[in-house]
């Protein structure tokens, strides 16, 4: 199956792999509109979450839990709203959930690590515990600036490492596709 998949698709796996690279680099260039842009999708999203469970509550009314759902529908909505109304003041917030995120995970792993000495390899979780944390303190010390670019650079770190990953594959495929037409199957 896979000797057939690549024979035949490898190119397009590959061209894949391109796209995003490419992609990645122009969020790269221009993060901000992408953390924004990004940003007002977000909250799109969470109102057509909160429209959808709004809906939910009174479809299942007597199920139980109809006012939390409703206020919890409505939070989504109003949550929603607010990115879309003020994005740079959304990214903001996310940003500081990311840090607070990175503070804490980086915090526990450095316990962990550090009440684990007798293990092997304990120094290199208590080292990205310790960069976990320090990246995290930086976004937060860095603010409002850094709210401004980390969801744009992420999204393109993302497409970028994607792209390489999709080139790697189609190749791979090509490589199996010519080892197997060499072998006469």
């Amino acid at each position: 199956m896979t000797a057939t998949l690549g024979k035949k698709h490898w190119f397009l796996f590959v061209a894949l792999g391109v796209v995003s690279i490419v992609l990645g680099a122009i969020a790269w260039v221009d993060a901000i509109s992408v953390t924004l842009a990004s940003t007002i999708v977000l909250g799109a999203l969470l109102i057509a979450a909160g429209v959808a469970q709004v809906i939910h509550a009174f479809a299942v009314k007597d199920w139980g839990g109809f006012l939390f759902s409703i206020l919890g529908g409505a939070l989504y909505v109003v949550g929603g709203g607010l990115l879309i109304e003020e994005p740079v003041a959304g990214s903001v917030v996310i940003t500081i959930f990311v840090a607070v995120s990175l503070v804490i995970s980086g915090v526990t792993r450095a316990v962990i690590a550090a009440r684990h000495r007798e293990l092997s390899g304990w120094w290199v979780v208590l080292l990205g515990g310790l960069f976990s944390f320090v990246v995290g303190v930086t976004l937060y010390a860095t603010l409002p600036w850094s709210g401004l670019w980390l969801i744009g650079t992420i999204i393109a770190a993302e497409l970028i490492f994607v792209g390489v990953g999709w080139i790697q594959f189609g190749l791979a495929l090509r490589r199996g596709a010519i080892a197997t037409l060499g072998t006469g199957f």
